[in-house]
């Protein structure tokens, strides 16, 4: 019998998992049994591989041929096979059969659709699993591959198998929404690679705009305010408020109102929110507005000599200008706020006025009181009337700040205050300008006209005195006559200047190219009374003694 001799031996082979592959083996003029042996162990006997279904031994038995047929690789496969001729003591070289398994489908965590916020930097996982060998993974973006991203490799515990982990970062200011990012895996079974793909969508708070229309707007028109936002998610509500208040009967992206001068100061806001949170947004309204006070000026009551500050501030739009006035004067004191009256006299005490003007649009006042505190003082007609024979009066009118605490009248030796003393009556009334003493005396005989009458009137602050005298009253059909006769000669006076203007009128009309070289000159001749002059010395020096002496006299008050 001639020796066998292998003329075929099965070779090392790679093969992707799924596929069917042969291993040869033949040996020629040998009829003995063959074996097929996997990793040292046998799978049958001869033909007979019932133990391995997908495994069949094909050939031309008579020529020797005994291949082996492996259906649908498996990773189980991944071994080393020989075949054997047992009773000629042969074997095969050891053939590596190298199964390869591509990566399952690649998967990126958080896919299709990856959402994060904006100003989020942007990590991306995917996996590719039970690969042999380990999957080799890019990304893709625009048909560029991305570069630094981070790879980690686990062997499974068939010992065989490995699943690859890949990681990219973006920072924020690399990527935008709606941008597609793939995930690509390959190895030596699919070198093409499998793909998968995620859509990025960056997710932001409302980006909100308000929009106030008409502005400028003048107070008592109709504006609208418009919330336009964009936002994702999507916009789910929308909050209105003025001043903080919350405007509970507006809801959506639109706000119209009358405005006033609050819009001014309290601005209108807009609050809109999605599931990510809440945008607050806020306007001022351009109202034109008239004067509005903001700080009233109070009225003052200040001591002789001290400084006097009023405060008295507007609110206007546009710009209002601010003028403080003595009443009755035209006189302008400040353009400020404030208005401060330096070391005041007594005739600084009146109404002051804070005026407030908006150009072409309105104006405001404020009125206020000085009051100084300071000595009384009288001022009364130093002589006044009375008819013989009947009731007279005389009367002194003080004006106090404080009011006065004490008022006397004197004349001879009697000091009256109050109430009754004979013919003597002293009654004082306290009216809004000031107080007002009154001496009636009953039955005026000759001697009341020779007498001198002092009115003085005291406070904290000091004194002042008034001489009175009393002066004879002609009887009323004298002074009936005067008056007629004064009548007549008016009415004779403005009939001749009428007449003379008539006749000056016309001689002006015939007299052509005649100018005057001068304006008229008035000329006023004073004649001075020298007796006048003496008398108002002696009654300066009266009051002055009378103020002197009357609180050294005895306080003779008679009460009524």
């Amino acid at each position: 019998m001639n020796q066998a001799m292998f003329s075929q031996q099965p070779q090392d082979l790679v093969v992707v998992a799924g596929q069917p592959v042969t291993l040869p083996c033949t040996i020629p003029g040998y009829h003995g049994v063959v074996l097929w042996i996997k990793d040292g162990l046998a799978l049958g006997v001869g033909r007979d591989l019932s133990g391995y279904p997908r495994y069949t031994v094909i050939g031309d038995h008579g020529s020797g041929e005994h291949h082996l047929r492996i259906q649908r690789v498996e990773l189980m496969d991944d071994a080393v096979f020989e075949c054997q001729a047992v009773q000629a003591a042969m074997r095969s070289r050891p053939a590596r059969l190298t199964v390869l398994v591509p990566p399952e489908d690649p998967v990126i965590s958080g896919g299709p659709v990856v959402s994060l916020r904006a100003g989020d930097p942007l990590n991306l996982t995917c996996h590719a699993d039970n690969a042999k060998p380990a999957a080799s993974i890019i990304w893709i973006r625009n048909g560029e591959v991305l570069n630094g991203a981070m790879y980690s490799k686990t062997l499974l515990r068939d010992g065989r198998r490995e699943s690859t982990v890949s990681t990219l970062y973006l920072s924020p200011s690399n990527i935008e929404t709606g941008q597609q990012i793939i995930c690509k895996a390959s190895n030596k079974a699919v070198p093409n690679g499998k793909e998968t793909s995620v859509t990025i969508d960056i997710q932001h708070l409302p980006l909100v705009n308000l929009s106030v229309e008409p502005q400028p707007v003048l107070e008592g028109n109709l504006v609208k305010f418009h919330c336009s936002a964009k936002a994702n998610p999507p916009v789910t509500l929308y909050r209105w408020a003025k001043g903080g208040s919350i405007i509970k009967e507006v809801s959506g992206d639109t706000y119209e109102v009358i405005v006033d001068h609050s819009f001014f100061t309290e601005p209108v806001s807009c609050e809109v929110t999605n599931p990510l949170g809440s945008t607050n947004i806020s306007r001022n309204v351009d109202v034109y507005f008239g004067p509005r006070m903001a700080a009233e000026p109070q009225s003052l009551q200040v001591d002789l000599g001290s400084d006097a500050v009023f405060n008295c501030a507007w609110t206007g739009n546009p710009s209002l200008t601010i003028v403080w006035m003595k009443r009755g004067s035209g006189v302008v004191l400040s353009n400020e706020n404030l208005l401060t009256l330096k070391s005041v006299r007594q005739e600084d005490a009146g109404k002051y006025v804070c005026r407030a003007v908006v150009p072409r649009v309105g104006a405001g006042e404020k009125e206020v009181s000085l009051t100084v505190n300071g000595p009384p003082t009288i001022s009364s007609t130093q002589t006044q009337q009375a008819l013989h024979g009947e009731k007279g009066q005389i009367k002194c009118f003080i004006r106090s700040t404080p009011p006065p605490d004490r008022i006397a009248w004197s004349w001879k030796e009697t000091v009256l205050e109050s109430g009754t003393s004979g013919r003597y009556t002293v009654e004082t009334v306290t009216t809004e300008e000031g107080v007002i003493s009154t001496l009636t005396m009953s039955n005026i005989v000759p001697a009341d006209f020779q007498t001198i009458y002092n009115c003085t009137a005291w406070n904290s602050f000091g004194s002042d005195t008034e001489i009175i005298r009393l002066k004879e009253q002609e009887s009323l059909p004298v002074a009936v006559i005067i008056g007629i006769a004064v009548g007549a000669f008016v009415a004779l006076i403005v009939l001749m200047g009428t007449i003379g203007a008539f006749c000056c009128t016309r001689s002006q009309r015939n007299l052509k190219g005649v100018v005057s070289a001068k304006n008229d000159i008035r000329v006023e001749i004073v004649h001075k009374d020298h007796n006048a002059a003496r008398e108002n010395e002696e009654h300066t020096s009266m009051k002055q003694l009378m103020v002197t002496l009357i609180p050294l006299l005895p306080h003779v008050i008679f009460q009524g």
